[in-house]
């Protein structure tokens, strides 16, 4: 990578905001925002309080972490905007990625929909294009995600992909793996145990 990432102080967290979400899903995002709280990591999330975003922000908050929403004047209503902590409204759903991007020094993926695909797939596609050197970890939760790097690693076969870009992130099983995951950085992902990493 060109791009030295910054100190961990802030996280990006995608993820799902249904509330029909398993239950062991949103259980499960509340533990990883409490953590982020607990490691002085500022959370930045897509501003509803639905679904694993809700849980993870009320959770953040509720431990006395530091939450920033950043939120589509037009999903303020569906989504439920936390009016409990600072919160952005943006004009769209471009400048919020973008503004969730920037403000953050690291991401999170949790179990999520179209919504949470589209934004991970551009933000290692950005990676890919070395506009950044952040890290990217996700939680995959019985192989939650395993459809998607079988994707990502068919295109990698075919050739569309460099094999490189299958190193542009870190798996991790249980929740409470997260938070050191990120801290250990994009430098070490190499140096990381088999169970952690995902280096195929």
């Amino acid at each position: 990578m060109g791009h030295d990432p910054a100190p961990l102080t802030s996280v990006c967290v995608f993820c799902g905001s249904a509330d029909a979400a398993e239950p062991a899903f949103l259980t499960a995002a509340a533990d990883l925002g409490r953590a982020l709280a607990a490691a002085k990591l500022e959370l930045i999330y897509g501003g509803g309080g639905v679904g694993l975003m809700g849980a993870c922000a009320m959770a953040a908050h509720d431990a006395g972490g530091k939450v920033l929403g950043i939120i589509p004047e037009f999903l303020k209503i569906k989504e439920r905007r936390l009016d409990v902590v600072e919160t952005v409204v943006v004009t769209s759903m471009h400048e919020r990625k973008q503004m969730m991007f920037e403000r953050s020094d690291g991401f999170v993926v949790l179990p999520g929909g179209v919504g949470t695909l589209e934004e991970i797939v551009e933000l290692l596609s950005w990676r890919r294009l070395d506009l950044h050197a952040k890290p990217v970890v996700f939680w995959s939760p019985n192989g939650f995600w395993e459809p998607l790097f079988a994707l990502f690693q068919h295109t990698v076969d075919h050739k569309l992909t460099p094999p490189e870009f299958m190193e542009s992130w870190v798996t991790v099983e249980a929740i409470e793996d997260v938070v050191p995951a990120l801290l250990r950085g994009p430098a070490k992902i190499h140096a990381m145990a088999p169970d952690v990493a995902r280096l195929t």
